[in-house]
């Protein structure tokens, strides 16, 4: 008779014992992964080794699953016992006190000469519309910018734009928000900002600007031509005081036929009921049968001026257009058309007047 060992019935039960050669492998290595039904639960208060009786299981407090790790028990992955509010109180209190004596900490200046006053001179040309700050620094280089008298030949030049006088090429730059324009005033169009009575007014054709302008001088209603806009007060009453002497240049069409004599006439001197009014200069520009196209100019400023001189000489003027205002001409600019003065245009209108 076979033990109870032997024979196939028992082979399976030899098999997961204790003594066999696989089981002796598996113990060698890594430990065994235990089996679900020899799986233990170690979960809540009253769990027994028979199963779970309250609770989530481990995973959900911790472990690979999520949830926060317990603290382990002893050796290395022992935790710290918590701090008391006394002891946090107490370490904030030093800190404070080793570090209460210690001065402000001054952070260094992000560029050098930055304790400096005034703006780059580089970049109030660029403001100034003379192109880009590289454009403005060759003119640097190139030593056509001068400041209060002085070439400036090295770069980063600071400069005072409410104060120091900067010049290009000799002509002033206007360095503050200052605003030079040109009209083409038509006929018809009153010489002020605004009019009570309704009428078209030079303040028609500058809406929308940012800051408010003011005309130089004025033209009579009827008579077309340059006319000049600006917010520089200065500028605007030097350009109009006699001892600066600005010439205007204006085309009258009258009908002749004239005398030969008619422009030393106007140059030695018109008696009119204010007083003499003499021109700088006369000439006939274009003449078509007994239609003359001539030209005058006189640095004078008075109501009606080259209107009442032509007339008092004999020869009532049938259309009048001022082409030019100073170094300011009228060039190809239609009628009611506004234009920004350029720098250079500027520069010369201050240089005559001594700015």
């Amino acid at each position: 008779m076979r033990s109870s060992g032997s024979g196939k019935s028992g082979g399976r039960g030899n098999y997961r014992g204790a003594g066999n050669d696989r089981d002796q492998k598996q113990g060698q290595g890594r430990p065994r992964k235990p089996r679900p039904e020899e799986r233990r639960y170690d979960v809540g208060p009253g769990a027994t080794k028979d199963g779970p009786k309250s609770g989530r299981g481990g995973a959900a407090r911790g472990g690979a699953k999520g949830g926060p790790k317990q603290p382990q028990q002893g050796g290395r992955g022992r935790t710290a016992p918590a701090r008391s509010r006394e002891y946090e109180a107490r370490a904030e209190e030093r800190n404070r006190e080793r570090y209460a004596g210690k001065k402000d900490i001054k952070l260094p200046k992000t560029f050098p000469g930055a304790e400096q006053e005034g703006e780059r001179l580089q970049k109030v040309l660029a403001r100034a519309g003379y192109g880009s700050r590289r454009a403005c620094e060759e003119l640097i280089e190139q030593a056509r910018v001068e400041v209060n008298g002085e070439i400036v030949l090295e770069q980063g030049r600071r400069v005072d734009p409410e104060k120091d006088e900067v010049k290009v090429d000799g002509l002033t730059v206007a360095t503050q928000s200052y605003q030079f324009f040109s009209l083409n005033k038509p006929a018809g169009v009153v010489s002020t900002m605004e009019d009570p009575e309704g009428r078209q007014c030079l303040g028609d054709y500058v809406t929308n600007r940012e800051t408010r302008l003011f005309h130089v001088g004025r033209l009579d209603t009827e008579t077309e031509g340059v006319i000049l806009l600006t917010n520089h007060g200065e500028l605007a009453h030097r350009l109009t005081h006699p001892r600066y002497g600005v010439k205007k240049t204006y085309l009258a069409a009258i009908v002749g036929p004239i005398p030969r004599d008619l422009g030393k006439r106007l140059k030695d001197g018109i008696q009119l009921e204010d007083g003499y009014a003499r021109a700088d200069h006369f000439r006939v520009v274009e003449q078509t049968g007994k239609n003359y196209l001539v030209e005058v100019t006189l640095h004078e400023g008075r109501k009606h001026i080259v209107r009442r001189m032509l007339a008092e000489a004999g020869f009532p003027v049938d259309k009048l257009v001022r082409t030019a205002f100073g170094p300011i001409t009228l060039g190809d600019q239609k009628s009611g058309w506004l234009r920004r003065l350029s720098n250079t245009e500027v520069g010369m209108l201050m240089k005559e007047v001594d700015l």
